[in-house]
């Protein structure tokens, strides 16, 4: 591990507001905040909204400015990139954010049932290859589920044709009441300052003539999940390894 990530982790150490549990702390102790959040530390019984995949962190810090009514929780396993996020809402003495570092698979051990407001998923690796991995999957759905509020919204911002189309076409056959949904983002009257936020990602799919996805939808309990019966055209550039991913001419 390189001298700034080693940097990065020991700054992070002493955040208030950044939280890492091993997971045999949490099999052993469990997490003291879970069902105590807004109790134990925002102080205060305004929603809680979590960033999942947050990366920089860029959309809860835009989040928590335009939102000082709401709790907000960046999440990510990879603390190297969180520290930018968490650096900045530090120093901007923000009261109503906060990280935590773990995998998205773990969420259940730090939220109690119902704790959870909205879900946001911000740009996801959309894992064209992997169902079980795509965070818009019925086995994500059912996780989500176990931590949302009965009127819980999921939102997924994404650049992938591909992510766009599946979670479409799961929310379609689950019957998922649809909130907004739109192909093309910056091009519809959607694109408010909310949506405007923009991650590191998004900007380098923007500069590319990518268009931007984006469904919003409640995540309503069902008693069976049912995943679509349909062939989705591949990306035609790499979905993993971002930084590597080829410019396109097509916008799809």
């Amino acid at each position: 591990m390189g001298k700034n990530k080693l940097s990065k982790f020991d700054d992070m150490a002493e955040y208030p507001h950044v939280f890492q549990y091993p997971f045999e702390r949490l099999q052993a102790e469990g997490f003291p905040l879970k069902g105590h959040w807004r109790e134990h530390f925002f102080k205060n019984t305004n929603p809680i909204v979590l960033e999942l995949g947050c990366g920089k962190g860029e959309y809860t810090v835009g989040l928590g400015r335009l939102f000082p009514d709401k709790n907000f929780i960046g999440i990510d396993v990879k603390g190297a990139r969180m520290w930018s996020g968490a650096k900045e809402s530090l120093e901007a003495g923000m009261t109503n954010v906060a990280f935590l570092r773990t995998h998205i698979e773990l969420i259940e051990f730090f939220f109690a049932p119902g704790e959870v407001s909205e879900i946001w998923l911000t740009f996801p690796d959309p894992q064209m290859k992997k169902l079980n991995k795509r965070l818009t999957s019925t086995r994500f759905m059912k996780l989500y589920r176990r931590i949302l509020a009965p009127d819980g919204i999921i939102h997924l911002k994404t650049d992938s044709y591909f992510m766009y189309t599946y979670t479409t076409e799961m929310v379609k056959a689950n019957r998922y009441p649809v909130l907004c949904d739109t192909a093309d983002l910056y091009h519809s009257p959607e694109a408010d300052d909310i949506l405007s936020i923009k991650t590191y990602y998004e900007q380098q799919w923007l500069e590319r003539g990518i268009n931007i996805k984006y469904i919003r939808f409640v995540c309503e309990e069902r008693e069976e999940l049912i995943e679509p019966d349909i062939e989705i055209e591949l990306d035609a550039y790499r979905s993993f390894n971002r930084s590597k991913r080829s410019a396109l001419a097509s916008t799809k």
